[in-house]
């Protein structure tokens, strides 16, 4: 039988990488991943939020180190991974976190570079992050991916083409790399969001055309059967369930956490 474990040890001692780590999501899973016990490196551009977090989470005793990374390019993504890997010896969990909304215009209107910027952050992040990931999860004995999907990885909705297209990528991206890497025991899942209290979805509400930040807030809690829009730490708890032992039967899979939105 695998041994119990007390909540702080769900991750002792796993060296979790978040890309988008600064703010809202990814913020989130790097507080509650260091409280279960892992030691964080943290992907952002966003470098005195970044390094604001690290100083933070130093300040608690946590063990954590920040990297400034565009995931759209591939050699900071390998530098940076590769800088993981020899600042703790290893790479456990891989959180890929970033994402951003991009132009909310219908197909027709949207540019290529519009298109483009989206795909960047959100598909191409994906894929060099957990390529560079892959070789040092192997000399670790297995680890386990984490993609951040959305509910518009699963359903549609009339906004934001590149985005909801993005994120249906990362769906299926999740479950061939769980293929492909199950022999070497490594994990890949998708998590899927309903809409969360983040940076993010404010900004969506006000690019949307929203000029009561509270009515548009109170008008999204509708569209959830729960009653009302999630907060970071809804996705956080779901990360640190996949990055720890306790899922090591499960890959491939799609972790919805999304107040009942998919359900209708």
């Amino acid at each position: 039988m695998t041994p119990k474990r007390s909540p702080v040890q769900r991750v002792k001692g796993k060296v979790c990488i978040v890309t988008g780590a600064a703010l809202g999501i990814g913020r989130a899973c790097v507080h509650r991943l260091a409280e279960a016990g892992a030691n964080l490196a943290l992907f952002d551009v966003l470098d005195k939020d970044g390094r604001d977090l690290v100083e933070e989470l130093h300040a608690n005793g946590r063990q954590a180190h920040y990297w400034h990374v565009n995931v759209s390019r591939e050699a900071e993504v390998k530098a940076a991974i590769d800088g993981v890997a020899d600042r703790y010896g290893a790479i456990d969990v891989l959180v890929n976190n970033a994402g951003i909304a991009g132009a909310n215009k219908p197909t027709h209107e949207i540019t290529e570079q519009e298109w483009d910027a989206v795909q960047a952050v959100n598909v191409k992040g994906v894929f060099f992050c957990t390529k560079h990931s892959i070789a040092h999860m192997r000399r670790a004995g297995g680890g386990s991916i984490i993609n951040l999907s959305s509910i518009y990885g699963l359903v549609g909705a009339p906004d934001v083409p590149p985005y909801h297209a993005s994120k249906g990528a990362v769906r299926l991206m999740s479950k061939t790399d769980a293929m492909c890497y199950a022999a070497d025991r490594i994990r890949v899942n998708s998590i899927h969001p309903g809409f969360i209290w983040t940076p993010m979805v404010e900004h969506h509400l006000r690019e949307s055309g929203a000029t009561d930040l509270a009515e548009a807030r109170k008008a999204v809690d509708q569209l959830h059967p729960l009653g009302h829009i999630g907060e970071p730490d809804d996705i956080a708890w779901g990360v640190v369930y996949l990055a720890s032992d306790e899922s090591k039967f499960v890959t491939g899979s799609e972790l919805v956490i999304d107040g009942g939105y998919t359900a209708h």
